[in-house]
């Protein structure tokens, strides 16, 4: 099992926190700051997930004008756990 806590940059969340286990699949996301019910619904469809799987869906995912979203930050933490 191994866990993060990822700051992230360009969002309006601050923190994303990663759970997962040994068998490389997503545990638990929790989001700190940020769009409160986007952010626990994309927690809720990654949950299960593996990590590879959901770096491709959620990779390049931009919010806006801004270069990254919270999901492509979660994309992020996750591929710095692996």
């Amino acid at each position: 099992m191994a866990n993060i806590s990822y700051p992230t940059q360009g969002t309006c969340s601050y923190q994303i926190d990663v759970e997962t286990n040994d068998a490389g699949e997503i545990v638990n996301v929790t989001f700190y700051g940020g769009c409160h019910g986007n952010l626990q619904g994309i927690s809720a469809l990654v949950k299960g997930m593996k990590i590879t799987d959901a770096i491709a869906k959620l990779e390049g995912i931009r919010c806006g004008y801004k270069p990254t979203s919270c999901p492509d930050q979660l994309a992020r933490a996750l591929k710095a756990l692996l």
